[in-house]
């Protein structure tokens, strides 16, 4: 018997190659390829997405000023802070991808939608991970009972495909896509092959037939969706699923969106009846924040357009050990680090040989400049053992040298400094633009970490 062909692929950029290599060619990702049997590739090439495109007459190509676009066809998906991130609402015809950890509440916010989605429109609930008792059992612990949703259990492409066009639903949701397989492939399901081959067809139907479809993703060991990396390059809108295991609150967050704002967060609470909406994010992460504590700071984050309070805290403890420990939770390790050197080279505390903690509560990840100033006060309070005021806030961009920078939306995070009953709040001496400052609320300008260092501990 003559051996099976086989080729190898990047799971990155998609390039093929004919044997296996450490290193990509094209993109020089390491560890990214895989195998695939020749003969499945050849027939997915041959047969495209033909087969289960919807069949309509010719198209051709027409003049940019003929092409109607004056009015975005939106609708609400009954959760606010779920449209908030898709920029307004979900778009009919696009297909959106949701990523996230096991556990973290995917479905349950599938299905929780589910209940608003009907009242207006035909949803079709595709699940490859659980039957339809399973999926009816958990609809009615979050208490849904809408008449226009249907359940279907199906892992077969073919049979998905035949059972939207037989139902002609407005909204198509398919849980999860790694377990979805196509029959004519030699692949085996959740492969790269199959979740490539059967997202380009879900895709088809989507653009083709005017079907909004929400798809769930995994996400593999390092954090990242599940797949071949073009999957986030074919759907219109990627949102991840974020949390920690013991902490009820989960965040959504838009890492690409065709339709809006990137970047977006909406905030959930996960309960016994599911999840619910928090509306106030500042509020509920700073809630339960200890008074006259040392090492603790208060800064104004940028999530979107959406500004938040975020509490950090930091411990500096003396090192028992040769070497000092370091560690970084919710709050960029190398950006920590190079702000604990200037604060030892500019400000004058010696915290090298302490083990250095930092930790963003409520599970926020923290990733723009603006929070170094709140990091540094944090650091200069634990180590002295002297508390900062509890109505202040800090905000600003810390330089190697030491000098304070501007930062962008300063009004807005003022005006939510403020709102959350702050009364002080220390910023760099010059801002970009012309700064409001909100009644009730006093500025501390400082142009160095030093002159924060003396004015606060």
């Amino acid at each position: 018997m003559a051996k099976a062909k086989t080729i190898f692929y990047c799971t990155q950029c998609g390039n093929e190659t004919p044997k296996w290599q450490g290193r990509c060619s094209a993109c020089g990702a390491w560890n990214t390829i895989t195998e695939q049997p020749a003969s499945a590739a050849a027939d997915s090439k041959k047969r495209g997405t033909a087969a289960f495109a919807p069949v309509g007459k010719a198209r051709r190509p027409q003049p940019i000023a003929e092409v109607e676009a004056s009015d975005e066809l939106r609708f609400h998906t009954g959760m606010s802070e779920l449209d908030r991130v898709l920029g307004g609402g979900a778009v009919k015809g696009s297909l959106v991808l949701v990523g996230g950890a096991p556990g973290i509440g995917k479905s349950t916010l599938m299905l929780q939608i589910c209940d608003n989605l009907c009242q207006f429109a035909h949803v079709l609930y595709v699940s490859g991970e659980e039957s339809e008792r399973q999926i009816k059992l958990r609809a009615q612990r979050l208490g849904i009972r809408s008449e226009g949703l249907f359940l279907f259990s199906e892992t077969n492409l073919e049979e998905i495909v035949a059972a939207v066009e037989e139902q002609k639903p407005e909204i198509l949701i398919v849980d999860s896509i790694q377990t979805i397989y196509n029959g004519d492939s030699n692949a085996s399901p959740g492969s790269v092959a199959q979740v490539k081959e059967c997202t380009m067809t879900l895709m088809h139907l989507a653009k083709g037939m005017g079907i909004t479809v929400l798809v769930v993703g995994h996400i593999n060991k390092e954090g990242s969706l599940a797949g071949p990396k073009v999957l986030e390059h074919m759907v219109d809108c990627v949102l991840h699923f974020e949390g920690e295991e013991h902490n009820s609150y989960r965040i959504l967050r838009a890492a690409k969106n065709r339709f809006g704002a990137t970047n977006e967060i909406g905030v959930f609470e996960m309960g016994e009846q599911g999840l619910s909406e928090v509306p106030n994010p500042s509020e509920a992460l700073l809630s339960g924040r200890p008074q006259d504590t040392p090492g603790s700071c208060v800064t104004c984050v940028m999530e979107g357009v959406r500004p938040v309070l975020a509490e950090i805290q930091a411990l500096l403890t003396p090192s028992a050990y040769g070497n000092s420990r370091r560690s970084s939770n919710g709050f960029d390790y190398n950006r920590a680090m190079m702000l604990s050197a200037v604060l030892e080279k500019r400000g004058g505390l010696t915290i090298s040989n302490c083990d250095f903690y930092v930790n963003v509560i409520g599970g926020l990840s923290v990733d723009e400049p603006a929070a170094d100033l709140a990091l540094v006060v944090a650091l200069a309070s634990s180590f002295r053992d002297k508390p900062v005021p509890y109505d202040l806030a800090a905000i600003g961009e810390v330089g190697l040298t030491g000098e304070l920078r501007a930062v962008h939306a300063i009004n807005q995070r003022l005006s939510e400094v403020r709102r959350l009953g702050f009364t002080k709040c220390l910023v760099p001496a010059r801002s970009s633009g012309k700064l409001i400052v909100p009644e009730g609320l006093t500025l501390i300008r400082i142009t160095t970490i030093r002159e924060a260092i003396a004015a606060l501990i």
